[in-house]
């Protein structure tokens, strides 16, 4: 399977928020809300968009507290916090490296930002959410709070936080264009129209389920005679393309599928 990154409508509509907030009037609103189900390409997405520009990724930990969470982006800042005593020093020290680290982007011509990972987590924790509003108020600087559904009715209890992230992304299961995308993008043999429709509706739109049927189908592939059209869905009938997210099962393509 190729390593390549497919634009999806999903990563269409983030760029597109991102767009927004660099246009923005209001400069404290700097905060985008990225949401969805597991399976959608949302990590997949943002750690590209992190290393593309240099960004902070940070994945909250159930057990976070303020403390916590100022020790983990110290160490992922490269800065060794146990020399720096104190909540209100630490604090400085991340807002100083972040600083740095945003001007050295700027002067690069690059957009720099923090991205705050399971955030739904830590989002009905008032000193970790008001801690990440003040980091983010430091030349109002992008700060991308990822969820999986809770994300958004927590930011209510903070009208300040929410304030400031009026751009939300919900990230939906892939359109069949999306899947014919990923199909081209990723998938090293030719595969017909038929197939890929069929695992359109059997993944229900989950990334993950595409991308392990495209590896089936890829295995098959390469070992078989294909038509014009490529691997088709009568080829595939009887065998294994994915698994089934709620049972862990193998799906096969039945016969009367492929008939």
């Amino acid at each position: 399977m190729r390593d390549t990154f497919v634009e999806t409508s999903n990563v269409r509509r983030y760029m597109g928020a991102l767009k927004t907030l660099d246009e923005r009037g209001a400069v404290e609103a700097c905060m985008v809300v990225v949401d969805g189900k597991p399976g959608l390409g949302k990590t997949t997405t943002l750690s590209r968009w992190v290393a593309q520009t240099g960004s902070v990724y940070l994945r909250a930990q159930k057990g976070w507290d303020y403390s916590w969470f100022i020790q983990d982006l110290l160490t992922e800042l490269s800065v060794s916090y146990q020399g720096i005593r104190g909540k209100r020093e630490r604090f400085a020290r991340v807002i100083q490296e972040l600083q740095i680290r945003a001007e050295q982007a700027a002067l690069e011509g690059k957009v720099f930002g923090l991205v705050i990972d399971e955030c739904d987590l830590v989002s009905s924790r008032a000193e970790i959410m008001e801690a990440i509003r003040g980091i983010s108020d430091i030349q109002f600087m992008p700060t991308i709070l990822v969820g999986m559904g809770r994300l958004r009715d927590n930011l209510r209890r903070f009208p300040q936080i929410e304030s400031r992230a009026p751009n939300k992304v919900e990230f939906l299961p892939a359109s069949i264009e999306d899947t014919t995308a990923l199909f081209h993008g990723r998938c090293e043999v030719k595969v017909a129209p038929d197939l890929i429709g069929w695992v359109a509706k059997l993944s229900k739109g989950y990334n993950r389920e595409i991308l392990d049927a495209i590896a089936n189908i890829e295995r098959f592939g390469r070992r078989a005679e294909l038509g014009q059209d490529g691997v088709t869905l009568a080829d595939m009938a009887g065998r294994v393309i994915m698994r089934n997210r709620d049972t862990g099962r193998e799906i096969l393509v039945p016969d009367s599928e492929a008939a």
